[in-house]
């Protein structure tokens, strides 16, 4: 019975895949067998906390000393949250952990925390007379936006989808890998951010706005096929 309540929570696969998804898996399931029978899958999973924590360490070292290159840092968590993240999962199937809905839970609340603490780094970097505030405050209200999408539409259809347009978490954190190191090698008191910040936040509109039409129109049709169904059982 356990088992087939399981299969019934659609949170415990993903729908869909993104464009480096195949090449994950095979990664996952060649390694997955060689993590250390102590380091279990809730462990993996809460170790999403000091890298939150390293990426505002390592962003406030550079507030406070000028000196970008302690930025390093940030990429080096988002990297350590990958791999402590790709194989959460893994890790507690593999050895029939059962924390299926804690590791559901727990793992995308703590995404929300590493997200906020990837906007307060940035933030922290800007230069104060940029006036930038606002927009990483609306940042991080777009962002969050795409969470709920997916958790809502989640709810509506137990179907729990991350992908946009093959785009997932490892595309975005290769992104941010990237978007640091241009930063570090083109610092030059981060002018550009009073350009690219704005400009950054209307692309994440657009994106969410794109993401919630296309939800409504999932949902809309679900709806209305299941009322033609209920209006004429024989359709």
């Amino acid at each position: 019975m356990k088992n087939s309540q399981q299969q019934q929570f659609g949170g415990a696969k993903k729908k869909g895949e993104s464009i480096l998804g195949p090449l994950e898996k095979r990664f996952v399931a060649r390694w997955v067998d060689r993590i250390p029978n102590w380091l279990e899958t809730y462990h993996l999973t809460l170790l999403t906390i000091p890298w939150t924590g390293l990426v505002i360490a390592s962003a406030w070292q550079v507030r406070n000393t000028g000196e970008i290159s302690w930025f390093w840092g940030v990429s080096v968590a988002i990297f350590l949250q990958y791999i402590t993240d790709l194989f959460d999962g893994a890790v507690g199937r593999a050895r029939d952990t059962g924390l299926v809905k804690w590791g559901f839970y727990m793992d995308h609340f703590l995404d929300y925390v590493f997200q906020c603490g990837l906007i307060i780094a940035y933030a922290l970097i800007a230069q104060p007379q940029q006036n930038l505030e606002w927009w990483f405050f609306a940042i991080l209200a777009i962002t969050s936006g795409y969470m709920v999408n997916s958790f809502l539409c989640f709810a509506a259809t137990n179907e729990f989808e991350i992908y946009f347009l093959g785009i997932g978490p490892t595309e975005i954190r290769i992104y941010f890998i990237l978007l640091n190191s241009f930063i570090i090698f083109f610092d030059s008191h981060r002018e550009y951010f009073s350009l690219g910040v704005p400009i950054y936040t209307g692309v994440l509109s657009l994106g969410l706005l794109f993401l919630v039409w296309q939800s409504h129109a999932k949902l809309w049709v679900i709806d209305m096929k299941k009322k033609r169904e209920a209006a004429d059982p024989d359709e």
